[in-house]
């Protein structure tokens, strides 16, 4: 059961619901269906300026079972 993120047409409230498969959301403040789906912040990122394709972690920290370097990581 996913969250999601809405913005509702009708009353325009942003709201964040549990979504079981097969059911339709509704709007929690005024129970319309007719609602958006909002791009979650969490799947847009952060766009921290600061990390590079360099800054990528020392090898041996992404936990590899097979050990140091195996994820060819560096």
């Amino acid at each position: 059961m996913p969250i999601y993120e809405y913005k509702c047409d009708e009353c325009r409230s942003d709201f964040e619901l549990l979504v079981n498969a097969g059911t339709t959301p509704v709007c929690p403040a005024c129970a319309s269906d007719s609602l958006r789906k909002r791009l979650s912040a969490f799947a847009v990122g952060r766009g921290d300026a600061s990390r590079t394709p360099s800054a990528a972690p020392a090898c041996g920290t992404c936990g590899d079972p097979r050990g140091a370097g195996a994820c060819s990581l560096s």
